[in-house]
């Protein structure tokens, strides 16, 4: 008995000494949760599930891939302009007119907001 009361007072003890609380450390993974998950809009990005709302899928998208996705748009194809176009509905047959139109539109579509870029090219998509 007093063994296990060791092995429970050790770990307490060593928490205390660290200077780590763990109100502190709760709350800055939930804010780090919640600047992840919020949008400006203040919708979730996730259904009830935990799975990426459609509409959100492309904005998530360009955000992960952001240099390459840069990349394919300055060339006007590659795999992440056209994984980006299927997000965003384009038909296979209409992908290679979207691509040229994205490379045109290029200087337009480089913006640190990923929702601004998502826009403007849905805009080209239809």
């Amino acid at each position: 008995m007093k063994q296990v009361m060791v092995w429970a007072i050790i770990p307490a003890f060593m928490l205390l000494a660290s200077g780590c609380t763990l109100k502190s450390t709760i709350k800055q993974t939930t804010d780090t949760t919640s600047n992840v998950t919020g949008t400006t809009s203040g919708h979730a990005w996730w259904n009830e599930d935990g799975l990426l709302l459609p509409e959100h899928k492309a904005i998530a998208f360009a955000q992960y891939n952001e240099a390459n996705l840069e990349q394919d748009l300055a060339r006007g194809r590659g795999e992440y302009v056209t994984s980006l176009s299927t997000l965003l509905g384009v038909p296979s047959d209409q992908q290679p007119a979207f691509h040229a139109k994205a490379q045109g539109a290029f200087d337009t579509l480089t913006t640190p907001d990923h929702e601004a870029q998502i826009h403007r090219l849905r805009t080209l998509a239809h």
